[in-house]
């Protein structure tokens, strides 16, 4: 556990310096204080490309890096599902991808980070009104219920998540602490989400329609 745990770590490092900012908004981030990328040519590598290309492949990169870096062919998928739905595209989106299995878990605090929702998933540890559903892409539908496994509810990384005030919980998902339950209640818009750092979904939507 402790290895896999370390993977996640670094995993989540990795994205963060590829792109030079606190992304999920953690209080032990480097890059709190630090205002450019990592490396020889740090201080002037953030924004030395103004190219709409540049701005919209990092705007995609940053939006596919919170999400847990979400598959190349997956993040397309979405895009092209929220193209055809009715409505703004971008807002169609973000609500896309809020619905995921593993966002739902993340913004309702059963797991500190979006990589470790992906294993309790992956682990059998989350249950979707009473089903035990192991695919952390599982679209969530409103009206959902939420839970967690009784193993999991003694898990140290779950209780410490539910317990933290690092992260607010999002207005769209109704949770029940005491229980180790949450329910989503609608599919946000993009100024629901509580994003750490700026989002621009029109971008990675003008990135693809090119």
């Amino acid at each position: 556990m402790a290895r896999a745990g370390a993977k996640r770590s670094t995993r989540k490092l990795k994205i963060a310096r590829s792109l030079g900012v606190n992304l999920w908004g953690q209080a032990k981030s480097p890059f709190n204080k630090r205002k450019y990328k990592p490396g020889q040519h740090g201080p002037t590598s953030r924004g030395a490309s103004s190219s709409d290309y540049a701005k919209q492949m990092r705007a995609k990169q940053t939006l596919k890096g919170y999400y847990g870096n979400i598959g190349e062919k997956k993040f397309h998928a979405y895009y092209v599902e929220a193209d055809n739905m009715k409505g703004d595209t971008p807002d169609n989106l973000i609500g896309l991808l809020e619905r995921r299995l593993d966002a739902v878990v993340y913004r309702a605090k059963l797991a500190p980070t979006v990589f470790s929702s992906r294993q309790l998933i992956s682990h059998g540890h989350i249950y979707v009104n009473g089903k035990k559903v192991k695919i952390a892409s599982y679209r969530v539908n409103p009206g959902d219920v939420i839970t967690v496994s009784e193993k999991a509810k003694q898990m140290p990384l779950v209780v410490l998540a539910l317990e933290s005030g690092e992260r607010n919980f999002a207005d769209y998902v109704s949770v029940d602490s005491a229980n180790f339950t949450a329910t989503f209640t609608r599919v946000p818009e993009i100024s629901d989400v509580p994003y750490p750092v700026q989002m621009n979904p029109e971008l990675v939507v003008e990135f693809y329609s090119r």
